[in-house]
């Protein structure tokens, strides 16, 4: 239902000829495994992440949230929590991880963990302000959707057919 609100508030702006407008900025850089925040007030926080390791892949591109729950499990991996997740894309998200002495370098099957206490503040400022998440790979050489559309499988439900409680989350 939120999601449809949602949906509603941001198409009736376009069709008033407003821009879309998000509080916070996400901004993730995998190469400096790096993750900078401004709020809608100024401030700016800049926290380590773990993005994908060889062999998975943290999609680049720009976002905006469709999901967030305080706690999700990822029935892909054996029911691993998921604290604070925002999911953003197919199923990625970003959420709190325990493995934070893996933060700042690559660790994850494609979402973008951070420590606890930085992915419940962020996920506080995005349910209240809403976001727009950017994620660079200035350390790819091919087109960003090349290797993405590669990894989807035909089958892969539309964002409009999207269900958490069906689709297993990558991480």
């Amino acid at each position: 239902m939120r999601q449809l609100l949602a949906l509603c508030v941001f198409s009736s702006g376009l069709l008033l000829g407003q821009d879309a407008a998000w509080a916070v900025t996400i901004d993730v850089d995998i190469p400096t495994q790096r993750m900078r925040v401004q709020s809608a007030s100024g401030d700016t926080w800049t926290w380590p992440v773990s993005t994908a390791r060889k062999g998975f892949v943290t999609p680049p591109g720009s976002y905006t949230p469709y999901s967030l729950q305080k706690m999700h499990y990822s029935r892909a991996y054996d029911m691993a929590p998921m604290p604070w997740s925002i999911f953003f894309h197919a199923g990625y998200a970003i959420h709190g991880t325990g493995s934070v002495a893996q933060l700042g370098r690559p660790a994850s099957h494609g979402c973008i963990r951070l420590a606890p206490a930085n992915a419940a503040r962020l996920f506080s400022m995005v349910k209240a302000e809403g976001a727009l998440i950017t994620i660079h790979d200035a350390s790819r050489r091919q087109a960003p959707t090349a290797s993405l559309e590669a990894s989807i499988p035909a089958a892969a439900p539309s964002l409009d057919a999207w269900s958490l409680r069906t689709q297993p989350s990558p991480d």
